[in-house]
């Protein structure tokens, strides 16, 4: 029995699986994530009947993603599993965008999807994974990207499925490598989070508490003033 909960972006997913069958809320976040996490996961226990000591661990999306968002979730999943005295489960957020690709569409053994989410600032977090065996395969470990770098890096690259939310606003500039199939939205983020975290338990991977701790893929978080204004005479995204 686990609860999982995801902050990473502008939206709040949250799962619980009750020994049989998936609980799942997914609304907007952003903002609001850090006053509205809390009392969804109390809806998810109380619609199952569960207490929180009765779990067998809390599962958390440690990133990257944005950087008040994983605060949040790290420290909610921290707080929970040392008051039921649980132990935590850190899923890697562009692993759930190919999770939810590959329910949107069934892939075969050893095919690949490649991640890119949009960064903001002009830059990509991407990532490769294949699906081999019945599980992920990570090929290319989460990273942050200057576009064009990112596109000489994925040069002549061909994948399975190509996913993630900088697929639209770097459309024109991006080379993005050639794909069976493109996903720039996800479609049940919620239930993705609920079988990774099912499956990251089954693998062992289990950490203390103490080990919530976000992936911080980027130190600056803002651009100032006068950066934003030379991006915008540049006719750059901000």
């Amino acid at each position: 029995m686990i609860l999982a909960l995801d902050t990473a972006t502008e939206r709040l997913c949250a799962a619980l699986h009750d020994g049989r069958r998936f609980h799942t809320v997914e609304e907007a976040g952003g903002p609001a994530a850090s006053a509205r996490l809390l009392p969804v996961l109390n809806a998810l226990l109380a619609q199952a009947g569960l207490e929180g000591e009765a779990l067998d661990a809390v599962a958390f999306v440690r990133g990257p993603g944005a950087f008040t968002g994983l605060r949040t979730a790290c420290a909610v999943a921290q707080g929970l599993a040392w008051g039921w005295r649980r132990p935590v489960l850190a899923l890697d957020a562009l692993m759930l965008v190919a999770e939810d690709a590959r329910a949107q569409a069934p892939l075969v053994e050893g095919d690949e999807v490649a991640v890119a989410m949009d960064a903001r600032m002009d830059e990509i977090y991407a990532a490769r994974y294949a699906w081999l065996g019945g599980r992920w395969q990570v090929l290319e470990t989460p990273a942050l990207w200057a576009w064009p770098v990112l596109a000489e890096a994925w040069s002549g690259r061909a994948v399975a499925v190509l996913a993630g939310s900088a697929l639209e606003p770097f459309a024109g500039r991006m080379r993005w490598p050639a794909a069976t199939r493109q996903q720039p939205q996800t479609h049940d983020r919620a239930a993705a989070l609920g079988r990774l975290s099912l499956r990251a338990y089954a693998e062992g991977g289990l950490l203390a508490a103490a080990e919530a701790l976000p992936l911080y893929l980027r130190d600056k978080v803002a651009q100032t003033t006068a950066e934003r204004a030379a991006a915008a005479l540049m006719g750059a995204p901000r």
